[in-house]
């Protein structure tokens, strides 16, 4: 199919794309393309014009300082697996990156674009909810910082304004005493998470410190899994403490999204068998 007419424009800085946004009320920011072009070719979207910010080099990076990783939103999920930066200090963001569709999908596509698109069944906002990243959009009246649980209230529907860019994202700095783990159950077609589950885990001396659980796909947005991070704290990170704190987690899939590939039943099932997968992967590195 083919897509409704709309205008192109290409911003070539962040004030130039903020203005053209401002200027053309129900315009669509063109990143990596994948989710939105299909759409426009379905129809299902049909923006009055595009804003294309590929060329917009402020919006590309990875820096470390000592708070942590910022990383720009036009970012491309495979800069993001392979990066040695990412590796060294965040690296269930680069193993998450490298599970994101195919080799072409993670040339082109981009954290940001990812974040903001919405979809629950996405990796990366499951696993900056898990490592409590703050996300920072720019728009005509300026900056603002937000956090990745704040960013989602429903299906493909975030906080983002239509006259906002998410322009970086900023993942705090965990140390040597944690570890973090994503596992998901992909959709054999779209390498999509049916349900995905990402963990970091804090210890010390074997016990557990502090645990973040978040689950992906299982429900219109990514959730965290409270019952089962507070059954983690104080408790020895043994198999059978990780496997009590799994089971829990049902507890925090509320309304689980139903559909011809996998029931609401299944997808329940699925929080509690990724989860405690990404925690038995996560534990071991801290033993």
């Amino acid at each position: 199919m083919y897509s409704a007419n709309f205008d192109y424009y290409r911003a070539n800085n962040l004030s130039e794309a903020v203005a053209l946004l401002q200027s053309h009320p129900g315009a669509k920011l063109l990143a990596g393309g994948h989710s939105l072009l299909p759409q426009m070719k379905l129809r299902v979207a049909q923006p009055s014009a595009l804003v294309d910010i590929g060329r917009v080099a402020e919006l590309r990076g990875i820096t470390h300082d000592g708070g942590g990783l910022r990383i720009g939103a036009m970012t491309t999920h495979n800069t993001v697996a392979t990066s040695a930066l990412v590796r060294e200090h965040c690296a269930i963001l680069a193993q998450a990156a490298a599970l994101i569709g195919d080799q072409q999908v993670r040339n082109r596509g981009t954290i940001g674009g990812s974040i903001a698109h919405g979809d629950p069944a996405a990796d990366l906002p499951t696993v900056l909810l898990a490592l409590d990243a703050t996300l920072t959009a720019t728009g005509p009246n300026g900056s603002r910082d937000f956090t990745a649980a704040e960013c989602y209230t429903d299906l493909f529907t975030t906080t983002i304004e239509a006259n906002e860019i998410l322009t970086s994202i900023a993942v705090p700095a965990y140390g040597s005493g944690a570890a973090g783990a994503y596992a998901k159950h992909a959709h054999p077609a779209s390498g999509y998470a049916v349900v995905g589950a990402a963990v970091m885990l804090m210890a010390s001396g074997g016990v557990c410190t502090g645990a973040h659980i978040a689950l992906g796909g299982a429900t219109a947005n990514p959730v965290r899994a409270g019952q089962a991070e507070a059954a983690l704290v104080g408790k020895a990170l043994t198999p059978a403490n990780l496997a009590a704190a799994a089971a829990l987690v049902a507890a925090s899939v509320t309304n689980p999204l139903n559909d011809y590939y996998a029931s609401a039943e299944f997808r329940t099932h699925l929080a509690t068998v990724m989860a405690r997968q990404a925690l038995t992967e996560a534990a071991g590195k801290l033993m």
